[in-house]
């Protein structure tokens, strides 16, 4: 058995678009593989439910109504039907799977080849275990990310509301003063001075800036700039590299486990993956596994593959259970990055308390400094 590389790179053409966002994207990039997709809770679902029901020796068909008809109305059920009207039809579930948009190219073959070798049961799980991971990943960032996400949103509000509208008030106070003004309350009174005067026009800068980001996210150079700043950040960069390693070694795991050959993983996992390092490190290793290089030695020019990872490539080249290996990096990468995503949010939630409680108190102290100096100069 054998897949033309070439239907690989015709028919993952709208995934390769999508994957070339931005690095910005990197927490919700994977929750579906392109516009209009299922998100990867939905194509968990359906794996997980498909796979128990063929594991019990139901038929394809069955087993497709069975899943359709638990459905609610709407997008959802319609999209299952038609699947299931499709295999009625004749066609396989790779066909209908391919026909229906809703899923990515890498899912349709591993589907394919589950089919032809008559493993489809072990694939649909294994699938199912892949977007099962994914949602896991996703939610420990948020779970670890979303306080000190409050925090900051909370601080940039406070901040705004009293350069806006509680310093002018104090500022107004201060006129009728013939005293001399500490320089704090000076500086603090000037820069809530340029923010009203120009409160709309930085409001514009921002939102310009992000218009400008999002337009030009699938740009070449943006992803080569915002993946270089990325990585040079201290401790997220290595967060995020271990991130799309910890995807890419799963996919990895998961299309070679489904016998895909590995040219056609490589190129495969080259255009689902967003990571601008990867997808370029990708091209190049395509080319030096066709020439006969081994996939550890190509690997190893490559940064964003640390050494660990290639040592224990090189050792599932060897032993010829590249599948296993793949997994066992995954499983390492996926707890490195739990381990980093929680003491990510231990370290930002105080650090942004103390932000706010410097920033707020340096603006009170600012404001009450002359009020203090004139009551202690009423009581002397």
């Amino acid at each position: 058995m054998s897949i033309d590389i070439r239907n690989i790179q015709t028919a993952s053409k709208s995934v390769k678009k999508e994957a070339e966002g931005g690095i910005f994207d990197f927490l919700n990039k994977d929750i579906s593989f392109s516009n209009g997709q299922l998100n990867d809770k939905k194509k968990e679902a359906f794996y997980s439910e498909l796979s128990i029901l063929l594991d019990a020796a139901l038929d394809i068909r069955s087993a497709l109504d069975i899943i359709s008809n638990e459905r609610k109305k709407g997008k959802d059920q319609d999209l299952f039907v038609k699947i299931k009207e499709t295999v009625v039809d004749g066609s396989s579930l790779s066909e209908a799977i391919k026909q229906s948009s809703k899923f990515s190219s890498y899912e349709y073959y591993s589907i394919q080849i589950g089919e032809e070798t008559g493993k489809l049961a072990l694939v649909l799980g294994q699938l199912a275990g892949y977007y099962k991971k994914s949602i896991a990943q996703r939610r420990q960032i948020i779970n670890a990310l979303s306080y000190p996400i409050i925090v900051l949103f909370a601080a940039v509000g406070a901040i705004i509301f009293m350069m806006y509208f509680i310093v002018p008030m104090f500022a107004d106070v201060f006129k009728r003063f013939d005293g001399e003004l500490p320089g704090i309350t000076k500086f603090v009174m000037s820069v809530s001075s340029w923010f009203g005067d120009n409160i709309l026009f930085v409001l514009g800068g921002i939102a310009s800036a992000v218009l400008f980001l999002v337009w030009q996210r699938k740009k070449l150079w943006y992803r080569k700039a915002s993946s270089m700043v990325i990585s040079k950040l201290p401790f997220v960069g290595e967060m995020v590299r271990k991130i799309h390693m910890t995807r890419f070694c799963s996919v990895m795991a998961l299309l070679i486990g489904s016998k895909v050959n590995l040219l056609q993983a490589l190129d495969l996992v080259g255009k689902m993956t967003s990571f601008y390092p990867v997808q370029a490190s990708l091209e190049r290793i395509k080319e030096d596994v066709t020439q006969g290089k081994s996939l550890n030695d190509s690997m190893r020019q490559f940064g964003v593959y640390d050494s660990r990872m290639v040592s224990l490539v090189k050792v599932g080249e060897e032993v010829n259970q590249l599948e296993g290996f793949f997994d066992k990096v995954s499983k390492q990468y996926s707890d490195d990055v739990e381990h980093q995503t929680s003491i990510l949010g231990n370290l930002v939630e105080p650090f942004m308390l103390i932000f706010l409680g410097v920033v707020v108190g340096t603006i009170l102290i600012a404001m009450y400094l002359p009020l203090f100096k004139l009551s202690t100069s009423f009581g002397g």
